[in-house]
């Protein structure tokens, strides 16, 4: 039997969903066929739209962008383990560990929260989704994995991220609302019990490890 090929990828293309802070895609057609007898056409995009790696230069100063991450890291073994998620629930070491099949060093692992079907321009998908957060970017890192995703909005939880009160959204989160839904529904903060910003980024992509956003497709 053959290779089998998956596609982990959502469409993309004009009118796309993006992340909250970032510009709307767009493509223009510069030459048509009935003018011009050819098609060309520019587009403009943020490199983080839709499906995507993210590489370590993304948020480790010095380190390699895409360019420079050599091929091997490309292949090998991938596992999809399924680990169903709901609205801001936290994948923990715990549930990876557990994860059937099982993880092993050098594996490339994707993780199926069942969040990919509420992929959209909503704020459901951006603001509300379960992801990883420090212990699991910590987990990745000890077993040794090669590269990491998840078909959720980021490589980590969206509280963890620009949304809520950190980085570039502070002093009140990009979607200020879902930190004061949070609060009202938690009796915390959205700080007390994600006080650090981006951590699983952090955490592998200064260990070298590379990161899929948005995985859907054949997931």
């Amino acid at each position: 039997m053959g290779l089998e090929f998956y596609d982990l990828t959502h469409p993309w293309g004009l009118g796309q969903p993006c992340w909250p802070y970032f510009a709307d895609v767009e493509i223009v057609r510069l030459h048509n066929m009935s003018k011009s007898g050819v098609l060309t056409q520019k587009i403009t995009t943020v490199m983080h739209s839709g499906t995507h790696i993210d590489a370590p230069g993304h948020v480790v100063p010095g380190t390699a962008f895409m360019d420079e991450v050599p091929l091997p890291n490309f292949f090998g073994t991938g596992v999809v383990v399924s680990i169903p998620k709901k609205k801001w629930e936290v994948i923990t070491a715990e549930d990876l560990e557990n994860a059937r099949p099982r993880i092993r060093r050098g594996d490339i692992v994707i993780v199926n929260t069942g969040w990919h079907k509420y992929y959209g321009d909503n704020q459901h998908y951006y603001g509300y989704s379960p992801g990883f957060y420090k212990e699991a970017g910590e987990w990745f890192v000890e077993k040794k994995v090669k590269m990491v995703g998840s078909d959720t909005q980021a490589l980590d939880h969206p509280l963890g991220t620009a949304i809520a009160p950190h980085g570039p959204g502070k002093p009140d989160g990009l979607l200020p609302h879902v930190c004061e839904e949070y609060l009202e529904t938690t009796g915390r903060t959205v700080l007390e019990d994600f006080p650090e910003w981006e951590p699983c980024h952090k955490a592998i992509l200064s260990n070298g490890i590379l990161g899929f956003e948005n995985v859907g497709g054949d997931i």
